[in-house]
């Protein structure tokens, strides 16, 4: 056996909230305390001295799209755009710096700009060159925009539900320009992005991620790739197909390798792009949004899991699209009762449009949900995109984490990344600093929602793994603690701000304004996946 003892720190746990050492063996936390006696029981350990950082168990992102996220990382990264004028200036640099091949870029947001329009494919075409095939995903990644070239790729694009000329491409339309554009990727590249986005978790904290995987993402291939590549964080797969019968439930995975059938398994759309299905029209459109699934292909996939014992999930955003997922759950509960759907830990994602009623009834019937709280962040407020896209009043609903927490629903929290960015103190603060007063979480909810949670949602219940307590798997990151002890020498006697938003006796600050912790290592199961 082989044990270390870290000495020096300040541990983040339940069990022993003062801790100052950590032993662990063999991958596994198996005691804490102080440093004296930490010596005198562990007298061969190999020591480890944290020079005062500060460690606590490491993430999990719960809903990442890892190549796309990659492939923003290595290519065409449009987040920064301020204008259309300046995403065409970016696109055209980098068609210079790079002469050859298919462009892929994403992050542009036209909420944000003056000139609140999406780019034209004739401005596209002009960046990169005639002829030259061009994808260019809106942020949220429920529309894009192409070049010509692209466009005239794609057999019977422009027959499809999701196109019409002039805006950008949305649903069918999209899903297969994309589907297209991702073929042009070679192996090297994909591997190339994947390695970047798995180390960029690793730099963040971040021991394990959940692909969303799905035909109308990135394709069998992608996934293919992405579970036969070999990177210290762990990888749980979903993927987003419906079926009927729990005989195609336990074919498709045992097919796919996959650990659930669900993730992006699409109910609706965005907000963004006008594809949330919603129960009535948006302010600032015609139309009310898109419906992909019904309540009976609902009920069908979820009693297919369900008997095959299997986790299903569903991607729904839009008031009536929870309208439909509800109503299929309460097929299944009448079905084969609400403990047996309890049991399989069915996840809903995003779930942001909801009434109390629909929250009551999930959180009865043990259904976990996977937030992302930096869509508040980025889009919440009276003078934000959803506002905008809503109307003020509809607007100050979304995301209602705390009414979810209330009525028993368990929370996973992450980014949907790279649709918002890989960083997990900064959920937290979102998730504590929500833009609707009332809906926020706790700092220690939203922590434990971020590592406790989300391995809950992955299947792990066993109530230790995302904690550092004595028998659980050694996952932890050590920070730069530097914040901290500057916050408890400013405040000697409380400790910590009298924020409750802001900060809590064992977690960094977490205001709207303060310095979020560095990452030095990140640890999972006792192997050290990334040193600063």
């Amino acid at each position: 056996m082989s044990t270390q003892l870290l000495i020096g720190g300040r541990f983040y746990s339940s069990s022993s909230p003062d801790a100052t050492a950590m032993a662990v063996t063999d991958g596994t936390v198996v005691w804490l305390g102080a440093e004296q006696p930490g010596r005198a029981l562990h007298p061969d350990a190999e020591m480890i001295d944290l020079d005062g950082a500060f460690v606590a168990p490491a993430f999990v992102d719960p809903h990442v799209h890892v190549t796309a996220l990659g492939l923003q990382l290595t290519g065409l990264d449009l987040s920064a755009a301020r204008s259309p004028a300046h995403c065409m200036e970016l696109l055209r640099d980098h068609a210079v710096a790079n002469p050859v091949g298919a462009i892929i870029g994403d992050g542009w947001d036209e909420t944000r700009w003056t000139d609140a329009r999406p780019p034209t494919i004739d401005e596209i075409d002009a960046a990169a060159g005639a002829g030259r095939p061009v994808y260019l995903s809106r942020v949220d990644a429920h529309s894009a925009v192409v070049s010509t070239a692209l466009l005239q790729a794609v057999p019977g694009v422009t027959d499809t539900t999701g196109f019409t000329r002039g805006e950008p491409l949305r649903a069918a339309a999209h899903h297969l320009v994309r589907t297209a554009a991702l073929a042009g990727l070679g192996r090297a590249q994909r591997d190339r992005a994947r390695q970047a986005a798995l180390d960029a978790a690793a730099a963040r904290g971040i021991a394990a991620v959940h692909e969303c995987a799905g035909p109308e993402i990135a394709g069998r291939a992608d996934l293919s790739e992405l579970l036969e590549f070999e990177h210290g964080v762990e990888v749980r797969a979903y993927w987003g197909e419906a079926v009927r019968t729990a005989a195609e439930a336990r074919a498709l995975v045992g097919e796919l390798g996959v650990h659930g059938l669900g993730g992006d398994l699409f109910v609706d759309g965005s907000f963004g792009s006008h594809t949330a299905w919603l129960r009535d029209p948006y302010a600032d459109s015609t139309g009310s949004g898109l419906g992909y699934l019904d309540s009976d292909a609902i009920a069908a996939h979820l009693r297919a899991c369900t008997e095959a014992g299997i986790q299903a999930g569903f991607h729904v955003i839009g008031d009536a699209a929870m309208d439909a997922v509800v109503a299929g759950f309460e097929r299944v509960v009448d079905a084969l009762g609400g403990p047996a759907v309890a049991s399989r830990g069915h996840r809903v994602e995003h779930a942001e449009m909801m009434d109390a009623e629909q929250i009551g009834k999930l959180g009865s019937w043990g259904v976990i949900a996977s937030v992302q709280p930096g869509f508040d962040a980025a889009w919440g407020g009276r003078d934000g995109m959803y506002a905008t896209r809503l109307g003020a009043e509809r607007a100050a609903t979304l995301n209602p984490f705390a009414a979810m927490a209330a009525a028993g629903i368990a929370l996973a929290i992450g980014s949907d990344a790279p649709v918002t960015a890989l960083d997990p103190w900064a959920t937290i603060r979102a998730a504590t600093n929500h833009r609707t007063p009332g809906n926020g979480l706790s700092p220690r909810a939203a922590f434990a929602a971020a590592t406790r949670g989300a391995w809950r949602a992955g299947g792990v219940r066993d109530g230790i793994a995302g904690t550092l307590v004595p028998g659980a798997p050694a996952s932890y990151a050590v920070w730069d603690a530097a914040e901290l002890v500057v916050a408890a020498a400013a405040d000697s006697v409380q400790r910590w701000s009298t924020d409750p938003r802001s900060r809590v006796p064992g977690l960094p600050p977490l205001g709207p304004d303060a310095t979020l912790p560095t990452c030095l290592r990140t640890v999972h199961r006792g192997v050290t996946i990334h040193e600063a």
